[in-house]
C-alpha cells in the first residue's frame, strides 16, 4: 500500500527526476517498504551490487524488484513524455533542472496530502507555479557544491493543497484464489505469494502447465518495429522484466529447463529484410537487445544458405514452460496451496467472498479476491462468458534425433520456428487453425515441415516431410481480438450502461484476470503478473498509463457500448 490517509501498511514512494544512485541508497537505508520511481534520459550506471538485475538501455518503464522490501522503477526517455504516464501516489519528490513550470500540476496530482520536495529552481516561475498547484514552498539559497553566491536556490516545499483528494483505498485482505496452473496462474501465485497473500492455486488437471503451457518447448523474444506501437513497447517491456526475473529465480537452463542460446528471426524477402534493418537503425537498440545479422553471418549460424539475413536477438531463446510453472510454485512456500484435479465451473460471490464451486455444486475455494488465469476455459464462467476470447489450435511437431532433423546452436524462426534439441526433441511449428480437433493430423505436420523446409533448406530437411512419423502435440492458445492480453478486474457486461471512458466500466467486486497470452504465454506472463498485484494493493504499476489502459479487460466493452451510442 502506499503511505495514505487511513492506511495501515506504510510504503514510501519517492520520484526523483534524475536517477541518483545515491538518493536510492539512503533511501532504501530507511526502513520499511519502498517503491522509487526514477527518471533518466539515457540508461544511468547501475548500484554497488545491482549489475546482475539493471536492465538495458531501451525506451520505457523498466521494473526492477530489487527484493521483497524494495522495487526501482527506471523510466528511460523525455520526462515531459514520461510524467504524464506516471500512476502513482508519491510522500517524496526530488526534481532537477529539467522540470518546468508546466509540469507542477502533474507533479501536484501525483503527490500526496503532505507529500515533500525538494528541487532546484532556475528563476521564480517555478515557485509560482508549484505553490499555485498546492505546495507551499521555501525558498534557500542553494548549498550545493560547485555553486556560485549567484546559483540557483533550493526548494524546499510540502503539498498542503485543500482540493479534495481521491479517498484512500482500504487495504486488500490478502487471500486469492487463481484458476489455472498454466504460466499465466503460475506467475500470478509467485508474485502474490511474494507479497504475503494466501494462494489457493485451482486446477483442474493433476499437473500444472497441461494446456497451452503443454508444450516442450516455448519461445522468448520481444517484437520490433520502426513506429515503436503499443505491441512493441508491450512485448519489450514484457521481455526484459521476464528475463530479469528469471535471473532472480536462478536463470534459465538452471532454476528451469531451457536455454538463452539466441532467436534469430529470418527476413521473409529482400524488402522484409529492408524493413527489418530499417527498424534497428531508427531506435539503435544495444547489440545485445537485437541487432542485424547479415545473409553470411546467418547462414553460417544455422549451416545452411540463407539470403536476406535477420535479427538476432542474443538473450532471446526457449524455455519448457512446465518447468518455469513448477519452479515458480515451488518458490511459493508454505503460502500456495494446491487443489488439482478439481474444474471451477462457477462464481458467486457471497458475504464479500467469491466461491469457486465444481461439479454438482460442489464448494472447491474461496476468498474476496480471484483470479482467471484458464485460458480458453475461462469462458465457461457465467462472469467471463462474454470477454471476446477465442481460442487458436497450434499443432507442434517433434522430430527425434533418429529422424536426423536440423540441430541447431539457436531458435531460428520466420513463419514458422525451430528449436535446438532438448532431451532428443527438436520442435517445429506452430500452426494456427481455427479448428477444436485435439488429436495430431497429418496435414498439420506437413505444414510444419514444409515451413522448416523454407527455413533451413536442403535436401535433408526437405526428406523428412516424406520420412518423419507424425508426433507432436496440440494445443489451443487463448487470443483476444487485438492480440493484447488481458489483464486486470473483470467488466460486468449486464451491468453496463453508457459508457464513456475505461473509469465508467463496471467491474465485478474482487474478481480479475490474466488471460489472452496467445502464442507469447512465456514473456507475457511475469508482467502481467507484476501489473494485477499492483492494481490488488494499489501501488504504481510497471508500466506507461496508456500501457496499462491497452491491457484493461474493460477495453472491448467500452468499444462496443461506443459503437452502439
Amino acid at each position: 500500500m502506499f503511505l495514505q490517509e487511513g492506511a495501515q501498511v506504510m510504503m514510501r514512494v519517492v520520484l526523483d527526476t534524475r536517477f541518483s544512485g545515491e538518493r536510492f541508497a539512503a533511501a532504501r537505508a530507511q526502513r520499511g517498504r519502498l517503491h522509487y520511481i526514477a527518471v533518466a534520459a539515457a540508461l544511468p550506471p547501475p548500484p554497488e551490487g545491482m549489475q546482475a538485475l539493471w536492465p538495458l538501455n531501451v525506451p520505457g518503464f523498466h521494473r526492477v524488484i530489487v527484493n521483497d522490501e524494495v522495487t526501482l522503477d527506471l523510466l528511460v526517455g523525455a520526462l515531459d513524455a514520461l510524467l504524464p504516464q506516471i500512476t502513482a501516489r508519491v510522500n517524496e519528490f526530488h526534481l532537477d533542472a529539467a522540470v518546468t513550470p508546466a509540469m507542477a500540476r502533474t507533479l501536484a496530482k501525483l503527490a500526496l496530502q503532505g507529500a515533500v520536495l525538494h528541487a532546484r529552481a532556475p528563476d521564480e516561475a517555478l515557485v509560482w507555479a508549484l505553490t499555485a498547484a498546492g505546495f507551499a514552498c521555501r525558498i534557500a539559497p542553494s548549498s550545493s557544491a560547485g555553486d556560485t553566491a549567484g546559483g540557483a536556490p533550493d526548494i524546499a516545499a510540502v503539498y498542503r493543497s485543500l482540493r479534495p483528494r481521491p479517498p484512500a483505498q482500504a487495504e486488500p485482505v490478502r487471500r486469492a484464489v487463481v484458476i489455472g496452473a498454466g504460466l499465466a496462474g503460475s506467475s500470478a501465485a509467485h508474485r502474490l505469494c511474494a507479497r504475503g497473500w494466501q494462494v489457493t492455486l485451482v486446477e483442474r488437471h493433476a499437473r500444472p502447465a497441461q494446456e497451452a503451457s503443454g508444450n516442450l518447448a516455448g519461445i522468448f523474444m520481444p517484437l520490433l518495429s520502426k513506429d515503436d506501437n503499443i505491441p512493441t513497447r508491450l512485448s519489450r517491456a514484457a521481455y526484459l522484466f521476464a528475463l530479469r526475473e528469471w535471473r532472480r529465480l536462478g536463470g534459465v537452463g538452471r532454476a528451469f529447463e531451457g536455454a538463452d542460446c539466441g532467436v534469430l528471426q529470418l527476413a521473409r524477402d529482400q524488402r522484409h529484410a529492408l524493413v527489418q534493418q530499417e527498424a534497428l537503425t531508427t531506435w539503435n537498440y544495444p547489440l545485445e537487445y537485437a541487432r542485424w545479422a547479415d545473409a553470411q553471418e546467418a547462414s553460417a549460424l544455422i549451416g545452411a544458405a540463407t539470403p536476406h539475413g535477420g535479427w538476432l536477438f542474443e538473450q532471446g531463446g526457449w524455455a519448457r514452460p512446465s518447468s518455469l510453472c513448477e519452479a515458480m510454485l515451488d518458490a511459493c512456500g508454505e503460502r500456495l496451496q494446491r487443489v488439482f484435479c478439481a474444474e471451477a465451473l462457477s462464481l458467486r460471490r457471497v458475504d464479500g467472498e467469491w466461491q469457486v464451486r465444481g461439479a454438482d455444486g460442489v464448494l472447491i475455494a474461496q476468498a474476496p479476491t480471484v483470479i482467471l488465469a484458464s485460458g480458453a476455459g475461462a469462458g465457461q464462467l457465467e462472469q467471463a462468458n462474454e470477454l471476446p476470447l477465442f481460442k487458436l489450435r497450434g499443432q507442434v511437431t517433434h522430430l527425434a534425433a533418429e529422424t536426423r532433423p536440423p540441430m541447431l546452436p539457436l531458435v531460428v524462426c520466420r513463419e514458422a520456428y525451430v528449436t535446438p534439441p532438448s532431451n532428443g526433441i527438436v520442435c517445429a511449428g506452430a500452426t494456427y487453425d481455427n479448428d477444436d480437433d485435439p488429436g495430431l493430423r497429418a496435414s498439420s505436420q506437413q505444414e510444419n515441415l514444409a515451413r522448416l523446409a523454407e527455413i533451413i533448406p536442403g535436401e535433408e530437411v526437405a526428406a523428412l516431410a516424406r520420412t518423419a512419423p507424425l508426433a507432436g502435440r496440440v494445443g489451443f492458445r487463448c487470443a483476444a481480438p487485438d492480440r493484447l492480453p488481458l489483464a486486470g478486474a473483470l467488466p460486468d457486461y449486464p451491468n453496463a450502461g453508457r459508457l464513456e471512458f475505461l473509469s465508467d466500466v463496471p467491474r465485478h467486486e474482487g474478481l480479475h484476470c490474466l488471460l489472452g497470452y496467445a502464442s507469447r504465454g512465456l514473456i507475457w506472463a511475469p508482467l502481467m503478473a507484476e501489473l494485477l498485484v499492483a492494481q490488488l494493493e494499489h501501488t504504481p504499476p510497471p508500466l506507461e498509463a496508456q500501457l496499462v489502459d491497452a491491457l484493461d479487460p474493460g477495453r472491448f466493452l467500452l468499444k462496443q457500448r461506443r459503437r452502439s451510442q
